[in-house]
């Protein structure tokens, strides 16, 4: 981005951006890769502030206080931080002091980050390059090519200026001011709507094809984090069958785009009938798989129990609107609906097993 900055206040002469050369000032620097923003930490000190109003027999202070309210997180910085700004909003929430040595985030990669600890996922997708040949090829075809000559003629510059780095920075920059900072970037002038869907394409079809259906071990790499959920789901509905007291009564596991999206996919959800492409670009405009509206900032997957005089049931909320789980009709299914519906990955997706290499 900085490059692409530096080409743009040094080398072009059009008036287009003369906001940016003038008053504009880079902001964004390299050390901020991978930190947690202000923005972030707010975000995530609402989050719980809001999952107090909704569950308040659950986020309690007692709850709390008694340790059945755990915090998990990825070892990486930003996750860490996410997890004690999501920690402030509980405490302050609930009007706690914050002198509670035990309510401590733990950290657990295996759960996590066990993307990294899959050793099909790391050879036939992470490290291989031929597994994004979909996203080589869109980024080198014609509706990104158009973006590139587009932006040169707006820039008036000649097309070999203008590269692909250049094209993800400036755009980069566009989505950053917009998210981070909630202003009008003048960076996103240099892009239309025709564009913009273009570039949410190639994106897309970056998370589709490392992340999501595009192979099928991008989603079953996450067997751990399924069974990890099922296990803490069948733990509680036994402890309420039989006295009513839950030992556990609210697990947060705070992790990456790259933690949520794989199980969301395991899970069936937003799978388009026909899978995204390098060349069907045009027919997709009504596809289900957005990317970033599956996985945006703060995305977040709630499951929750609810005891029902027909049994106990179950209801999800991506992003904090209530979905329906695929296969099934109610947005609240009785839990064992639930279980017979993903019976087959109950019984197999043993992270082991998938994971290895010289496994068929």
């Amino acid at each position: 981005m900085r490059e692409f900055y530096n080409f743009v206040v040094r080398d072009v002469t059009s008036n287009s951006l003369s906001e940016i050369k003038s008053q504009w000032a880079m902001w964004y620097g390299e050390d901020m890769d991978g930190r947690l923003v202000d923005k972030g930490r707010a975000d995530h000190r609402h989050l719980a502030q809001r999952l107090i109003k909704w569950f308040p027999s659950l986020l309690t202070q007692d709850n709390v206080r008694h340790g059945r309210v755990k915090l998990i997180t990825s070892s990486k910085h930003r996750c860490v931080n996410s997890t004690i700004a999501f920690r402030e909003g509980l405490i302050n929430g609930l009007s706690m002091e914050d002198s509670l040595d035990e309510f401590k985030p733990v950290v657990n990669d295996a759960l996590m980050r066990y993307f990294d600890q899959c050793e099909r996922f790391v050879k036939e997708v992470e490290n291989n390059k031929s597994a994004l040949e979909e996203v080589k090829h869109f980024n080198e075809g014609p509706e990104m090519k158009r973006v590139t000559e587009k932006m040169a003629d707006r820039l008036e510059v000649p097309y070999a200026s203008i590269t692909d780095d250049s094209v993800e920075g400036a755009f980069f920059l566009c989505a950053y001011e917009f998210t981070i900072r909630a202003l009008n970037s003048p960076w996103c002038q240099l892009f239309d709507e025709v564009d913009a869907q273009v570039m949410e394409y190639s994106s897309d079809l970056k998370q589709y094809w490392k992340r999501s259906y595009g192979h099928d071990i991008n989603s079953k790499s996450s067997c751990i984090l399924f069974h990890d959920l099922f296990h803490r789901l069948d733990q509680a509905v036994a402890q309420i069958n039989f006295n009513g007291t839950v030992s556990e009564a609210v697990t947060v596991q705070v992790g990456h785009a790259e933690t949520l999206l794989p199980l969301l996919t395991l899970l069936e959800m937003f799978k388009d009938d026909t899978p995204l492409s390098s060349t069907n670009f045009a027919n997709q405009q009504n596809r289900i798989f957005r990317s970033g509206n599956i996985v945006p900032y703060t995305a977040n997957l709630l499951v929750v129990l609810y005891q029902c005089p027909e049994g106990i049931r179950m209801g999800v909320r991506l992003n904090e609107k209530s979905l329906t789980l695929p296969g099934l009709t109610e947005p609240v299914p009785l839990y064992e609906d639930v279980k017979n519906r993903y019976r087959a990955l109950l019984e197999g997706c043993d992270q082991e097993t998938v994971c290895k290499m010289n496994n068929s």
